[in-house]
């Protein structure tokens, strides 16, 4: 299973959904909290092009926030990423 990193803020509820929804599936990831650190927060915006939190990889690709997690597990993508 390839790792997952959710980059997340201390008050940001779509983060805390998208950990519910990897948690509710057995999906083990690692937090990395970006509340202050600038420079985190500049690397994710230059890697992403987003601003906002959560921002979710699974392995080195970037699949975006809680919405798009949550597509990706309806679809039923969000396995086949993880193995892939």
């Amino acid at each position: 299973m390839k790792p997952v990193r959710v980059y997340s803020t201390l008050v940001c509820p779509y983060c805390v959904r998208a950990k519910m929804l990897l948690k509710d599936r057995q999906i083990p990831y690692e937090e990395i909290d970006v509340t202050g650190d600038h420079d985190k927060r500049m690397w994710l915006v230059q890697t992403t092009g987003r601003r906002t939190v959560p921002q979710i990889f699974i392995g080195d690709e970037s699949i975006g926030g809680f919405d798009e997690l949550r597509a990706l597990d309806l679809s039923g993508e969000l396995n086949k990423k993880l193995a892939a």
